[in-house]
C-alpha cells in the first residue's frame, strides 16, 4: 500500500474533472487541449496510482460479455424508445443529448482517435480507481479504506456509487445508473478492480466506434 494510498485513487479523477473545469482558460485549440490532458493525467496515474492498479483481470472473456451487455443498456433505451428528450432527461440540471462536439473536429482524424484513447483506455481507469476502488470502500470505512477488501459489498455504499455514477452522466442518468449497478456488481463478485477497468473499457470503446461509425455524436456530450 502506498504512504498516500487516498492520493493514489483519487488523484487521476481529480485531475481529470479540474482540467476539464479550467480548460476554457486555457488558449489552446482543442486538439492540443485533449492531448495536454491525456498526458498529464496519464503521467498521474503512471506515477501515482501504478502501486495500487492492477490491470490483470481474473475472468477476461466474462469482462468483455459485461462491457457488451453495457453498452446495449447503453444504447437500448434510445433504439427502442425514444424517450431521451423528454423532461426528465432534458432539463436545466441535467443538461441535453447534444454533442457540443464542432463539425469540423468530428472530421479530425487525430482528434477522433486521441478521444478514443481517452475515453476507452484513460477514464475506464480513472473512474474504477475512484468509483469502486476508493469512494465504494471509503463509504465502508472512511478512516482506514484500504482495509476494506475489493468488493465488500454494504448497501449503502452500493447505491451512493450508483447513485453518484449515474449522476456524472447528465441526460443519460438512467442508463449511467444501470452501468453503475452492474459494475458494481461485477467488482462484488470478482473481487478484481482490473475486471471492472476492463469491462468498462469495453463499453466504452464500443460507444465510440458507434459514435464515429453511425455519426451517434450525442452520445459525445
Amino acid at each position: 500500500m502506498p504512504r498516500h494510498p487516498t492520493l493514489a485513487y483519487v488523484a487521476p479523477f481529480a485531475v481529470y474533472v479540474g482540467l476539464l473545469a479550467v480548460q476554457r482558460w486555457i488558449p489552446l485549440p482543442v486538439p492540443a487541449l485533449h492531448s495536454l490532458r491525456f498526458a498529464i493525467v496519464l503521467g498521474v496515474i503512471a506515477v501515482v496510482s501504478r502501486p495500487v492498479l492492477s490491470l490483470r483481470p481474473s475472468v477476461p472473456i466474462a469482462s468483455i460479455g459485461v462491457g457488451i451487455a453495457v453498452f446495449l443498456i447503453w444504447i437500448g433505451p434510445d433504439l427502442l424508445f425514444g424517450y431521451r428528450h423528454s423532461a426528465p432527461f432534458e432539463n436545466a440540471l441535467t443538461g441535453h443529448a447534444v454533442s457540443t462536439l464542432p463539425a469540423n473536429l468530428r472530421q479530425d482524424r487525430f482528434f477522433l482517435a486521441l478521444r478514443l484513447l481517452t475515453t476507452a483506455g484513460l477514464v475506464p481507469i480513472l473512474e474504477e480507481l475512484f468509483w469502486r476502488g476508493w469512494m465504494m470502500r471509503w463509504l465502508m470505512q472512511s478512516k482506514d479504506f484500504w482495509k476494506v477488501p475489493l468488493g465488500a459489498y454494504q448497501p449503502f455504499a452500493f447505491w451512493t456509487v450508483a447513485v453518484l455514477f449515474a449522476s456524472e452522466h447528465g441526460p443519460y442518468w438512467e442508463v449511467g445508473l444501470l452501468a453503475g449497478i452492474v459494475y458494481n456488481w461485477w467488482l462484488i463478485r470478482t473481487k478484481n478492480l482490473a475486471d471492472c477497468i476492463l469491462a468498462h473499457a469495453v463499453t466504452n470503446g464500443i460507444l465510440a466506434i458507434y459514435v464515429l461509425a453511425a455519426g451517434q455524436w450525442q452520445y459525445w456530450l
